[in-house]
Order: C-alpha cells, then sequence, then structure tokens
C-alpha cells in the first residue's frame, strides 16, 4: 500500500509452525505441508482493521513464491486496543523454505498501516 506506515505496538507472534504431511505430486514430486499457528496483537494506540497479508517464502533451493490476497482466512479483523487475533492456516513447500510477510489494512483514522510477520522456518524433519 503506498504511504502506509509500520505501526508501531501492532506485532504478529509465531506462535509454533507443525510439519503436517507429504503429499506427491505430478508436477513438483513431493510436497511437504506446515501448518503455522500466528496472534495478531494490537498494543497501539489506536484501533485498526486488517484487510489482508503478503506472504514471501524463500526456499533452500534459492527459488522465491509471493503470495498475496485480500483478507486474512477470510476475515478482515478489526482490532481495538488490548485486543488479539489469533488462527492459523498453511503454507507448502517442496524443499525447506523461510516464510516471512506482512499484514496491511488502515486505522481508525483511515491512514493505511501495515505489520511484519516475523520470519519463521518450515524445516522437512530428517534433512537436517
Amino acid at each position: 500500500m503506498q504511504n502506509s506506515i509500520e505501526l508501531q505496538g501492532l506485532q504478529v507472534i509465531v506462535d509454533r509452525v507443525v510439519y503436517h504431511c507429504i503429499e506427491e505430486d505430478l508436477t513438483h514430486g513431493k510436497l511437504h505441508t506446515f501448518i503455522y499457528f500466528l496472534t495478531i496483537k494490537n498494543l497501539a494506540d489506536r484501533m485498526v482493521t486488517l484487510l489482508g497479508r503478503k506472504w514471501v517464502i524463500c526456499n533452500e533451493d534459492g527459488t522465491q513464491s509471493v503470495v498475496e490476497g485480500d483478507k486474512i482466512v477470510g476475515e478482515t479483523p478489526t482490532l481495538k486496543p488490548g485486543e488479539h487475533f489469533s488462527y492459523n492456516s498453511y503454507h507448502v513447500a517442496h524443499c525447506n523454505a523461510r516464510a516471512k510477510g506482512s499484514f496491511h489494512g488502515l486505522d481508525e483514522y483511515r491512514g493505511t498501516i501495515y505489520v511484519k510477520i516475523p520470519p519463521f522456518p518450515m524445516v522437512i524433519p530428517n534433512t537436517q
């Protein structure tokens, strides 16, 4: 978003990442699913509404994928100061990878804001 500010006090916590399963795909070979659990806390001085997200998946083999979209698991959460929103979703990778990104939205004054999602590893068991 243009002229967007990183809102101080808005934070994302990666609660946990779980390796879920492996699937065979004719195009990509083996695909590994990782479920992530996140909490978005509003410790800022104003209400915010989160409208969308951007994920960047950096794969160990040097490839990268970017996923952008409206809403967060089908919702546009509005968080007053002191409130939080927790959810889980998943990413699929063909090798060890690292996920990072951001959520974006509006504050109560209609200013565009964002908050970074801290990077987290997605490590396939028995590959280290």
